[in-house]
């Protein structure tokens, strides 16, 4: 026995390069591998199918399925699977940041246990995981949730024993074997990769699979079946039904070549499970969280010798540069990063968007390039009638009354086309038709003649001799009416249709289709003898009457919505499954600039650097593939972009995976749900605009909090390095600094929910280590420059400048640190004035007021004497007053010049 299904193997990429080199070079292996098998099956006689599938025009036996269920397993294809709690909750706490906190609270409880450090670091370790953990959970649950299985059985052809009559059986679609004969009917799933036997009227839809809007007509296997030519593609081969496509109208029977794993689907799913690969997110985070370990891992030393050798004391030392390094650490960023990322997610979910991977949200506000398909997307997803056309052209009410009596006296399964026509013409006037027509007879659509016809008896209407007056409307492919007819309609009279007519009327037809329009040709007859049945033969004589045009229509709000994208500084390329007519018409319809539109057969005849350089300048690829989608999102990257894709198919699931945003829709296949990182609820580029801002205000205020902890952090140390250097005592106590950072990392809680300025929200925002660094050392030092301003008041205005009045010292610092820190928020939160031209929300106006109540009730609290605190006297706060005042004007100042220098502020 010849088995056509042999097992695909799974690594096939060559070995020593990037793990996302490997993985697109397995995806593409194993399609192809797939794609020749299919090809081969394709060309081969139906007979050699069943032979080399040892099977027979009467099915499978139960007995013989059993076994083969066995030795090929279940006909399912690889899934990503939600993980274990367990994973998630591990996963949460995978954070350098987070690593630096408890590798500091382990310090800290070996020094000494009953230090209350450790209890506040490990609540922010803590908070920060769970925060994170629960709200990924969450969407996981919420996005399995949105799986629905369109159908769970199919109709197998099978005996009870080898010489019993077969029956027909519904069994589950996991539960199919190689093969076994499938009946196919209109709505059905096709459960495997079939090579058809027999079928009859046969439409598939494989927009999953290909991107075409519209229906595809299968080998109409009739008569003896020798294969077709040999084909590269098998979803373009006629008589091949491929797993995740369906049926839209007709019947068929196909033998099953292909389950599983080894099906063209299961080649691409396959592959895309397993670890992703790294997005924009993920390295931002990482170079920003290592630059400032790295600062911490040089600043803390110098901190301690310092301290050591001018202190003596090495102990107190080594304390005071623990406590240097919690407060140099941001470690509230694990917290608020993930406080942002879960507000982010809740905002978007009452916008109807599910987030399943909460990192997912900064990569959607750092998107400047946005790959989507067209259907459903740029149009509405279905057929419309857009003209109706006389032979020369113009606009013809008789064209759309022919049509829609073809369409609605014919008694098969009305395809998508025949639908479209009944809809455009409104009840009123079916009621007038029905009554002015009956059904004579019909000549149904078959694939070898691509037209139907309806004879149609005009009642009230009397021809020669009193007898009934027939009409014959035909509607079909243009060339194959077009071949019937011998005169056509012109402004009312019957002409004869000449050579040169006939091609004016092609020209129009091939005119429309090469807008994107799907042209039908309708034509009529007189019957000269009516007569109650008729045959193909009577079809000949005929009169054109005109075209009918479809399309699938650009949605209303597509065109304000890829402004809106635009204006956000996203540009969207087009890449569908779809020819290049029909793709360009759609584009041109929601104002997308065209240009040259590129085939997926072009893109693979480039390397990745031509194609890199081909993806800039380019704005629509047409049928590509799924390893063509991926790709190009992969030569957009390598440009520099941060790549969002939006698609629904299955072969749009690796460009999906490879995406810094994969974006898919609640009706999508399940392989592309899972390959995405957002689901929206409604197929609509103006929620997906939405979801932009609400990403690029959550980095906003992640980074804005970065900016805000590192250069205030930076300023704290580079003052506790003079105070060390040139104060005979300890500028604070270890327990003082602590003490400190809590309190401001405690308000700046409130920052996810800060408001962002419109200008910021304009431009994708993207992570910029360096730009972090320069700001740290730009910003941070001028809070040094106060703060030694305020240690000269304090040792000579306030004469604490000796060990007994060091208590003194530390509190009139400790407040204006703490005082200095919190109001600067408000000044590098916006690049414009702030109160003035700029407010913060209300939660951190609230946070800001209590933080500073905080700082001003603590030294004379009853915890006072705890902390080393000693009451300040009404003195000082003049001054205090003075020194913040002049903080915040050369702070203002400084933005000022340094917008000009750079540009940018956050």
């Amino acid at each position: 026995m010849t088995m056509l299904t042999p097992r695909t193997p799974t690594k096939l990429a060559p070995p020593g390069r990037g793990r996302r080199e490997r993985k697109a070079a397995e995806l593409e292996a194993a399609t192809r591998l797939a794609g020749e098998r299919l090809a081969a099956i394709s060309a081969r006689p139906a007979v050699r199918v069943l032979q080399d599938a040892d099977t027979s025009r009467c099915g499978l036996t139960h007995a013989e399925a059993v076994r083969r269920l066995e030795r090929h397993g279940p006909n399912t294809v690889a899934q990503e699977r939600t993980p274990l709690w367990t994973t998630q909750l591990a996963k949460a706490f995978c954070n350098p940041f987070i690593g630096v906190l408890v590798l500091l609270a382990a310090v800290m409880f070996w020094q000494d246990p009953a230090d209350p450090g450790v209890v506040i670091l490990s609540v922010m370790v803590a908070v920060s995981g769970l925060l994170r953990f629960w709200q990924e959970y969450r969407s996981g649950r919420a996005a399995d949730a949105l799986k629905k299985l369109v159908t769970t059985t199919c109709a197998v052809q099978r005996r009870a024993g080898s010489g019993s009559a077969p029956t027909t059986v519904e069994v589950p679609m996991d539960r199919v074997v190689p093969g076994d004969l499938v009946k196919l009917a209109a709505g059905d799933l096709i459960p495997a990769d079939l090579r058809l036997i027999t079928s009859k009227d046969l439409m598939v839809g494989q927009a999953a699979l290909s991107g075409e809007s519209l229906p595809v007509p299968k080998a109409d296997t009739r008569t003896e079946d020798l294969g077709q030519d040999a084909t590269t593609d098998p979803v373009e081969a006629d008589n091949l039904c491929l797993m995740g496509t369906s049926v839209t109208s007709g019947t068929a029977t196909g033998v099953v070549v292909a389950t599983g794993a080894d099906t063209w689907f299961g080649s691409m799913a396959g592959t895309l499970v397993g670890e992703r690969p790294q997005t924009n997110f993920d390295t931002g985070v990482r170079k920003v969280s290592f630059l400032l370990i790295r600062f911490m891992l040089v600043m803390v030393p110098v901190v301690f010798m310092v301290n050591g050798l001018t202190k003596g004391d090495w102990n107190e030392a080594f304390l005071f540069g623990i406590a240097v390094a919690v407060g140099l650490t941001p470690e509230m960023l694990p917290m608020v990063v993930s406080a942002n990322l879960a507000r982010g997610a809740v905002a978007m979910s009452r916008r109807k968007v599910v987030v399943k991977r909460l990192n997912a949200i900064q990569n959607l506000g750092a998107m400047d390039v946005l790959c989507t398909d067209k259907t459903g997307t740029l149009t509405e997803d279905r057929i419309v009638l857009d003209r109706y056309l006389d032979v020369h052209g113009a606009e013809d009410g008789e064209v759309l009354e022919y049509g829609y009596l073809n369409a609605h006296f014919q008694t098969g399964l009305k395809n998508l086309m025949d639908q479209a026509v009944i809809d455009r013409v409104n009840e009123a006037e079916e009621v007038v038709v029905d009554a002015r027509f009956s059904m004579v007879d019909e000549i149904p659509f078959d694939f070898a003649r691509r037209r139907m016809s309806v004879v149609l008896n005009r009642n009230g209407t009397a021809g020669k001799a009193g007898r009934p007056e027939h009409i014959m409307i035909t509607k079909g492919a243009v060339e194959e009416v077009l071949a019937l007819c011998t005169h056509m309609t012109d402004h009312g009279e019957e002409v004869g249709l000449t050579g040169e007519l006939r091609l004016r009327a092609t020209r129009i037809a091939e005119e429309h289709n090469r807008q994107g329009l799907r042209v039908l040709a309708v034509a009529t007859r007189t019957v000269a003898e009516p007569r109650d049945t008729y045959t193909v033969a009577d079809e000949d004589g005929l009169t054109l009457v005109g075209f009918l045009a479809f399309l699938d229509p650009p949605k209303a709000s597509a065109a304000a919505a890829l402004r809106g994208l635009a204006d956000k500084g996203i540009a969207v390329k087009v890449v569908t499954g779809d020819n290049e007519l029909v793709a360009a018409r759609v584009c041109a319809d929601v104002g997308i600039e065209v240009g040259h539109v590129v085939p997926g057969s072009e893109v693979d005849a480039l390397d990745d650097t031509a194609l890199r350089a081909l993806a800039a300048r380019t704005t629509v690829f047409a049928k590509a593939n799924p390893v063509q989608k991926a790709r190009i999102v992969r030569a957009l990257q390598a440009e520099g972009h941060t790549v969002g894709f939006l698609g629904d198919g299955i072969n749009d699931a690796a460009a999906l995976r490879d995406a810094d945003v994969g974006i898919s829709v609640d009706t999508a296949v399940d392989i592309a749900k899972e390959s995405a990182d957002i689901i929206l609820l409604e197929k609509d580029l103006t929620v997906l605009e939405q979801g932009v801002v609400q990403g690029r205000t959550t980095f906003g205020n992640t980074i804005k909090y970065i900016k805000m902890t590192a250069s205030s952090n930076f300023g704290n140390v580079f003052s506790v390095l003079v105070a060390s250097a040139f104060i005979p005592f300890q500028p604070m106590l270890a327990i003082m600094l602590l003490v400190q950072n809590l309190v401001y990392d405690i308000s700046q809680l409130a920052t996810p929910w800060d408001r962002m300025d419109e200008e910021y929200l304009r431009k994708p925002r993207n992570w910029d280590a360096k730009g972090i660094f320069r700001f740290m050392v730009s910003i941070g030092p001028i809070s040094s420059v106060f703060d030694i301003a305020m240690f000269v008041i304090m040792w000579h205005v306030f004469a604490a400048n000796t060990a007994a009045e060091q208590s003194l010292f530390q509190s009139g610092w400790f407040i204006e640190g703490l005082l200095s820190q919190t109001l600067i928020v408000h000044m590098i939160r916006t690049r414009k004035i702030p109160f003035v031209q700029s407010r913060a929300s209300w939660p951190v106006m609230v946070m800001t007021v209590l933080a500073v109540l905080t700082g001003l009730w603590l030294p004379f609290s009853p915890l006072a004497p705890a902390l080393g605190f000693t009451a300040l006297p009404a003195s000082y706060f003049p001054w205090l007053v003075g020194v913040l005042l002049a903080y915040c004007t050369l702070t203002q100042l400084v933005k000022t010049w340094y917008v000009r220098r750079f540009g940018t502020w956050l």
